[in-house]
């Protein structure tokens, strides 16, 4: 088996790079052709094997999910001293904000485990340089 880390071929029967002590077995992130905001809702393990720009696409959406939670959330927290608005509809705006807020912060944490630090946007100018670096390199 060939390590996809040093390039050095080992045994059929080592877990583990002779060379390197790099896994064998271990699966790469690859790039995915759609990634779509329910992706967010994977588990931690699944997530952790998505590839940095895909991690990057689905914080761009999570946190535009979120600024609409929040905003949602702000328009009926005011307009409920105008119009009676029942509890359960507060609720459920404050618990969508709160849920992908906490999405957020795990994408985050992946990528500060990956970049060093989180972005603190996620524009097209940081996507575009970072799929010509994937493309050439």
């Amino acid at each position: 088996m060939i390590c996809s880390y040093c390039q050095t071929e080992s045994s059929n029967l080592a877990s583990e790079c002779e060379f390197c002590g790099a896994p064998l077995k271990k699966q790469r992130p690859k790039m995915r052709e759609f990634i779509y905001l329910e992706q967010c809702e994977l588990p931690f393990k699944e997530l952790s094997l998505f590839h940095t720009y895909d991690l990057l696409i689905l914080l761009r959406l999570v946190r535009e999910e979120r600024t609409k939670c929040y905003h949602l959330m702000r328009s009926v927290q005011k307009g409920s001293k105008l119009i009676e608005i029942d509890s359960d509809t507060l609720a459920f705006g404050e618990s969508e904000y709160r849920r992908y807020t906490a999405r957020m912060r795990v994408l985050e944490g992946l990528l500060i485990d990956r970049m060093g630090y989180k972005p603190k946007r996620v524009d097209n100018k940081l996507l575009e340089r970072l799929r010509g670096k994937i493309e050439n390199g």
